[in-house]
């Protein structure tokens, strides 16, 4: 192991050793600018990509509020963008597979607020702090054998 006195006649001193600093987040864009990400929630899966542009939303193809008719799910799908301060600015096109409506809604969220964060490293720290970059871990539980769900027991008969 290499001592202080031979560290510095190599030109190393204590501002040049690395340090264990805070990772350093870049801008990541395709070659159409576009930024891509992929949100999950329960069994949902989202593939979103994010570019500058007047503010439209589609998903699968159709309007945001077309594919999501429930004001609850557009509103989910709208807070990264309104928490970040970036209404109207960027266009999202997003494909998304699997579950049912609201966690379709969720991972379509959490894909926004990654790619938001992939094209607008700024962002990352308002974005974390509302709790939009953390993936939701909650799924269903499996089923137990000898058991009628999850947990639920058969009825129990006395005769």
């Amino acid at each position: 192991m290499a001592d202080l006195s031979s560290l510095k006649d190599l030109g190393v001193t204590g501002t040049d050793a690395p340090a264990a600093s805070a990772p350093v987040h870049v801008k990541k864009v395709d070659a159409q600018g576009r930024a891509y990400a992929t949100g999950k929630r329960k069994d949902a899966v989202a593939r979103v990509w994010v570019k500058p542009g007047s503010g439209k939303i589609t998903i699968n193809g159709k309007a945001f509020d077309a594919y999501f008719a429930r004001p609850v799910l557009q509103m989910i799908l709208q807070q990264p963008i309104i928490a970040a301060a970036r209404d109207g600015q960027f266009d999202v096109d997003a494909t998304v597979a699997g579950g049912g409506l609201s966690g379709q809604a969720g991972a379509v969220r959490h894909g926004i607020s990654k790619a938001l964060t992939y094209y607008e490293p700024a962002l990352r720290a308002i974005l974390k702090k509302g709790g939009f970059l953390t993936r939701d871990s909650r799924v269903v539980e499996r089923k137990k054998y000898g058991r009628a769900k999850a947990r639920r027991s058969f009825q129990f008969s006395k005769r």
